[in-house]
């Protein structure tokens, strides 16, 4: 759960996936809580975390971790936890890999390292529907549990005057387009899927959002010029994001204007965890600051490592961090 445009939108499917390079299995190792971890999710029996290495661990206590059997040793970057029956993880070299027994097995779903680009996030919208993104507007998608994955290419992103440039040469030269289309697009960092809208943040200080399940977008006009790394919805109507140096910025569910949050850090935020009438934004240098709706209040682990993600799992929040996972007392 981890990293200015639009009129019309065209989502061209430019690839399926169905075959895969090989991958080397995860290494097994001695004590793979104590890695680095880039992002943990949690449904009520049980937890999973993933990170360096291919390495991912499951709970079902938040207490004794076993490390899974996984295909690959490319970094995962994100995990989705849907069911017992449904999970996935995806990360570098555009990895994706597949659970159906509660995280104890993997199996690789994609795998395309000559991409040369990381998967950074995974959402679902059921056990069946879901989406994978990341470096260079990376845009996958698959109505088939992830059988098969396809590639899109989100035109409402590429600047004004570029689409139609991009259109001539679609028509003059297909494969001179597909090269051009690679490096075109800014990063897509985080997907949030709610009932009525998804919200998609990224580098260049990209929020948007897709009231059509991703066909459209829509590009909230720029507060912020840099990298956002997270946005969530909190209990109280407002959706907050953040990212580079400590930037963090609200808006209400009606309003298109985001409002700044004062947060004195410049640590970067890495992830947003909506908690009650909460907001709990984890940071590097071990911050983690609590935002109310209003005002913020700030603590700072004693180790100080970078905290990339974190869940609530038995009334607990789990983090994960560069140096492992660590449990953060009672969930307020």
């Amino acid at each position: 759960m981890k990293f200015n445009q639009y009129a019309f939108c065209l989502m061209a499917a430019v690839s399926s996936h169905g075959a895969f390079s090989s991958a080397p299995a995860a290494l097994q190792v001695a004590k793979p809580t104590t890695t680095l971890f880039t992002d943990i999710d949690s449904i009520d029996n049980n937890v999973i975390a993933v990170g360096k290495f291919g390495t991912i661990v499951t709970s079902e206590d938040g207490q004794n971790w076993a490390q899974a059997q996984t295909p690959v040793q490319s970094l995962l970057t994100a995990v989705t936890v849907k069911s017992e029956n449904a999970a996935w993880a995806c990360g570098h070299d555009a990895t994706i890999v597949h659970s159906t027994d509660n995280g104890k097995t993997w199996q690789l779903q994609q795998y395309l390292p000559e991409k040369g680009k990381p998967c950074l996030d995974i959402e679902f919208i059921d056990e069946t529907v879901g989406f994978a993104i990341g470096a260079y507007g990376m845009f996958y998608k698959t109505t088939d549990a992830g059988a098969t994955w396809q590639s899109h290419f989100i035109s409402d992103f590429v600047h004004p005057d570029d689409k139609e440039y991009l259109a001539d040469l679609k028509q003059d030269d297909p494969e001179a387009y597909e090269d051009e289309i690679k490096f075109i697009l800014p990063h897509f960092n985080r997907l949030l899927i709610t009932d009525n809208a998804f919200y998609l943040v990224g580098e260049m200080g990209l929020v948007a959002q897709s009231t059509d399940q991703g066909l459209t977008w829509q590009k909230f006009d720029e507060f912020y010029p840099g990298s956002f790394f997270s946005i969530a919805k909190m209990a109280q109507d407002k959706t907050v994001v953040a990212g580079l140096r400590g930037n963090a910025f609200y808006k209400k569910t009606n309003s298109e204007e985001f409002y700044e949050i004062d947060i004195p850090q410049t640590a970067t935020i890495n992830t947003i965890l909506p908690l009650k009438n909460k907001a709990l934004l984890f940071a590097n240098s071990g911050m983690v600051h609590t935002f109310d709706g209003n005002k913020v209040t700030t603590e700072q682990l004693p180790s100080g490592h970078a905290i990339l993600s974190a869940t609530v799992f038995k009334n607990k929040v789990i983090m994960a961090t560069e140096k492992g996972l660590i449990t953060w007392g009672e969930s307020k």
